[in-house]
């Protein structure tokens, strides 16, 4: 079941695929909290990255953060405590980033990855649940350092 909303924030370069991941999440009626950038003019990321995720922890919702290659983006979002970001780049990336992470935000590089990988990505992400088990422990673990 897909979540009712998801956060979107992005620097410069990864506009371009995130105003295509934002159009695919409309039109499957999600609801979506885009806190920018809203051009391809350079913009400093770290502070529009914390915007995503405030909304993220605040409201309850998986995230999607976009840059280049999204790593700038994936260790931004990883510096506010209680996100746990993945960079991911394949299908089976995005399903065991919540599968056995239990990622709440997903990044993605808008220069390294193709529109239509990207959009299964996000589909794979915003659909597989937490496995819990084993990997409970490991979460817990890792909010506490």
């Amino acid at each position: 079941m897909p979540p009712k909303r998801v956060a979107l924030a992005s620097d410069h370069a990864g506009f371009p695929l995130k105003e295509a991941v934002k159009a695919h999440l409309q039109s499957q009626g999600i609801d979506v909290a885009d806190v920018g950038t809203f051009s391809t003019d350079p913009v400093d990321y770290p502070k529009v990255i914390r915007a995503g995720c405030a909304i993220v922890l605040n409201g309850g919702v998986p995230g999607i953060v976009f840059g280049g290659s999204g790593n700038g983006e994936a260790i931004a979002a990883n510096k506010v405590k209680g996100i746990r970001a993945a960079l991911c780049y394949s299908e089976e990336t995005a399903r065991l980033a919540r599968q056995h992470n239990d990622a709440n935000v997903m990044s993605l590089g808008g220069r390294l990855i193709d529109t239509a990988l990207a959009l299964r990505m996000v589909d794979v992400f915003l659909s597989t649940p937490f496995e819990g088990g084993r990997h409970i422990a490991r979460i817990n673990d890792l909010e506490t350092t």
